[in-house]
């Protein structure tokens, strides 16, 4: 009979033999990836005046979209962004918008128009071989739409309501809208999405869409960014399609074009639909990006990315003595400036619990009261975030093209990876400091009478 002993001594030999494997397999594919072309970059050229960048994954789908620098830090005046987006895929001169749908439909294609502070992006989803008809539709309704008067009223108007009236209800998007505006003031301080109480008459309407249309969408102002499209393919249509596209802004309007400036300050407003509180500091930006505060993010954190753990994040710790309460901290990167968000929402007094606890916390890092585990794990996080955000999505395209239209090349945020390992404790502690010792951004959306002012956290503003 074969004892215990052997029987153990036999299951950790071949437990240690499989771990050896594993991890010759692990770095043969690491040295694999290291001499292979990344699968996360993207291939630019210039194509018929046209900014285009290209990834091919290799997959039976595509994603295609024009990028354009018409987010609502450039309109010159409320609603124009969102009026513009609206707009995409209605009548153009060549179609009308149920013939845009029945096409897309009957090629199985996804069309979406959607806008950040920044950009304002036009979006197809298709199947591979379909890359034609979507290059040429993209370009026909950048250039070709008609902006009719009864489209205006009764589609894009009637949407505008229903949207506000969602926005009216959403606390925590309108208290990191008044933290944006807290922050930049005008610009990139301009509201995602117009209130009810936006004043926008005399300032929307077809004819200045129209005009905003025209500054918008040229050639110095757009990007065409694909994803899952050879290089030649996306080249040759773009030849063929985009030729047309005015080579520079026309009409009577020009974007705002000023540069970020950052504030700070404090503002308050009274909502009965729930309580959020943001508080922010400068960030990291597109431009130029700082690893510290990558990490200082993902070590603030939010949700436990781990079934049944509290999470390793001060965030989580501080929600955990708060029931009830969603507390997220993220660097919101912007072209020359970012902002550093952390909001807590939830029931007014749960709410002011955890304010205080992650203003303590924020505090501690300052001093340097940061373990090496927990700096480990931030940066693995850190690093992790950033990977998963290059990979194919929504938010490559976006980043992609931002980057080409801002600074002439995609943000290639895997690039950064490398310089996140070089942040220590030290410079997390400097970057807290400066936090608390500069000028905050705090902005309180519920019941004023619980909701704390940024003085009793401590903070300057």
């Amino acid at each position: 009979m074969i004892s215990k002993s052997v029987l153990s001594r036999g299951s950790q030999l071949a437990a240690r033999r499989q771990s050896c494997s594993q991890l010759a397999l692990r770095r043969g594919y690491a040295a694999a990836a290291s001499s292979a072309p990344s699968p996360f970059a993207y291939d630019t050229a210039d194509v018929a005046g046209i900014k285009v960048a290209t990834r091919d994954s290799h997959g039976p789908t595509t994603k295609l979209a024009v990028v354009a620098k018409g987010g609502t830090r450039y309109q010159p005046v409320p609603g124009l962004t969102v009026g513009l987006e609206e707009f995409a895929f209605k009548n153009t001169e060549k179609r009308s918008a149920l013939r845009i749908v029945r096409e897309a439909e009957l090629l199985g294609g996804q069309l979406v128009a959607y806008h950040t502070r920044e950009a304002l992006v036009l979006e197809a989803s298709f199947l591979r071989e379909d890359i034609p008809y979507f290059t040429e539709l993209l370009a026909e309704v950048i250039s070709q739409t008609k902006y009719t008067t009864y489209e205006f009223h009764e589609d894009v108007e009637r949407v505008l309501k229903v949207k506000q009236a969602k926005l009216a209800g959403d606390v925590s998007a309108l208290a990191l809208d008044l933290a944006h505006s807290v922050a930049f003031h005008s610009g990139l301080g301009a509201s995602l999405y117009p209130t009810s109480s936006t004043a926008l008459k005399g300032y929307l309407n077809e004819f200045s869409i129209a005009h905003y249309a025209s500054a918008v969408y040229a050639k110095p102002n757009i990007a065409l960014v694909g994803d899952g499209a050879t290089t030649a393919a996306l080249h040759k249509w773009t030849e063929q399609f985009f030729k047309n596209v005015p080579a520079s802004p026309s009409g009577p309007m020009s974007l705002n074009t000023k540069a970020t400036t950052y504030y700070g300050g404090e503002q308050r407003t009274a909502h009965t639909g729930g309580n959020s509180l943001v508080i922010a500091f400068p960030g990291s930006s597109f431009g130029t990006f700082k690893p510290e505060i990558a990490v200082l993010a993902a070590l603030l954190g939010g949700q436990p990315n781990v079934k049944w753990s509290p999470g390793f994040t001060l965030l989580s710790k501080a929600a955990a003595s708060a029931p009830g309460v969603v507390a997220s901290g993220t660097n919101l990167a912007y072209s020359d400036a970012g902002l550093l968000a952390i909001q807590v929402t939830g029931a007014a007094g749960s709410v002011r619990q955890a304010g205080t606890e992650t203003v303590k916390a924020l505090k501690s890092i300052s001093e340097g009261a940061v373990s090496k585990e927990d700096l480990t794990k931030a940066i693995a996080k850190a690093k992790f975030d950033a990977l998963e955000a290059s990979q194919s999505g929504v938010s490559t395209l976006l980043s992609a093209g931002s980057g080409i239209i801002h600074t002439g090349k995609p943000f290639q945020i895997a690039e950064t990876v490398g310089s996140i390992n070089g942040v220590t404790v030290d410079k997390l502690k400097t970057t807290a400091k400066s936090f608390i010792d500069g000028k905050a951004t705090v902005a309180a959306v519920g019941d004023l009478h619980v909701l704390p002012y940024a003085e009793e956290f401590g903070l300057k503003v």
